[in-house]
């Protein structure tokens, strides 16, 4: 059944369609929200190769001058350089202000494509087609945009909604296991800083690390909640100005793991997935939630067949100072989200390099 999620924000509301085998209905959709006629669709090569001619026809057929632009897959050009190539399309295409870019894609091509829409121009249309589970719950919702700079995750980007976000539940269908399992990844974050219900039927399923064990209607169940969550979050603090930065539950260890290994051996989920591992162990050592918590989440990364462990030759040193780097850092300290219950998380500047020498070699 299609269900629309409704992000509500002092300016730029704006809808997340789910319907199943709707993505060669995309123009459709598009239509009513009076859009210039010029599209410029961003992909990578796998994804294009799939979904690109349907979303191209849809377009079409909706009356929209349709053009592409490919970017190498992989987090590891997330960069400026691939930013310019999606500016040297749009100006040979000529786009204009009441154009729109449409992101075709995971995460990488959502967060690129809506940094290019935030800034060429000053700013055009931007439509998200997620097609893996990660980007469909987390990335393409919420207006977060950006890059990596060679320091760090996402330090260069901008708050820039979209105007839909259009989820056809059915490309999960070629989305590669490890890459549902990455998704899973925010889904357990949902559960455990917001939805305890939903962590709850996760703890019920027999298993989550393959699409083929998880049934149409808990999938569905799985999308709403997870974008409801989202909308919820987003629609309170646009900005990040407080409680949006829950969301970040697991990413702090987790973009360091990342930026550490430079974008190789661990996909974001994996990273995510540790990350949350160790917040849970750094809230029980400081009294914010118990031991029951902490087996309950453990078991459940495990059972969507995540990581638990740092990956081999992490230096600790390095990692606590690849902190430093965070977005969340305040005042020279780092802020951490920590789960407080099943349900609820608090953002805490407790946590200390000492604890965390005393954490994270037990995951090493």
């Amino acid at each position: 059944m299609p269900s629309v999620i409704r992000v509500n924000l002092p300016q730029d509301s704006y809808d997340i369609a789910i319907a199943p085998q709707s993505l060669d209905q995309l123009g459709e959709q598009m239509q009513p929200l009076k859009l210039g006629k010029k599209v410029l669709v961003v992909s990578n090569p796998v994804v294009d190769r799939r979904y690109g001619d349907c979303l191209r026809s849809s377009l079409t057929a909706a009356g929209f001058d349709v053009s592409t632009c490919i970017l190498t897959a992989g987090e590891q050009y997330k960069t400026l350089r691939s930013i310019q190539k999606i500016y040297d399309a749009a100006l040979e295409q000529r786009l204009e202000r009441s154009s729109t870019m449409v992101a075709l894609g995971g995460g990488v091509v959502g967060d690129m494509t809506g940094f290019a829409a935030a800034t060429w121009l000053r700013g055009i249309n931007f439509v998200q087609v997620p097609t893996t589970l990660l980007a469909m719950v987390d990335a393409s919702i919420g207006g977060k945009t950006g890059v990596n700079h060679p320091q760090g995750k996402n330090l260069i980007g901008a708050f820039y909604q979209p105007q839909l976000v259009a989820i056809d539940p059915e490309v999960l269908k070629t989305l590669p296991a490890r890459e549902f399992r990455a998704g899973m990844a925010e889904v357990i974050k949902y559960g455990v800083i917001w939805d305890s219900e939903l962590f709850t039927q996760m703890e019920q399923a027999k298993r989550l690390d393959q699409l083929r064990y998880v049934d149409a209607g808990f999938l569905e169940e799985i999308l709403a909640r997870s974008c409801q969550s989202k909308a919820d979050v987003v629609g309170k603090d646009e900005k990040e100005a407080g409680l949006r930065a829950i969301l970040n539950y697991g990413h702090t260890i987790g973009h360091a793991v990342e930026s550490l290994t430079h974008y190789k051996g661990m996909n974001h989920g994996e990273a995510v997935a540790v990350g949350m591992v160790a917040a849970s162990r750094l809230a029980v050592a400081l009294g914010l939630w118990d031991e029951e918590c902490d087996r309950r989440q453990f078991a459940l990364i495990e059972k969507a067949g995540l990581p638990t462990k740092l990956p081999e030759g992490l230096n600790l040193e390095e990692i606590i100072d690849t902190l430093q780097t965070d977005k969340k850092v305040k005042d020279g300290k780092v802020r951490f989200v920590l789960p407080t219950q099943i349900g609820a998380a608090t953002v805490s500047d407790r946590v200390t390099s000492d604890l965390i020498r005393q954490i994270l070699p037990e995951m090493q």
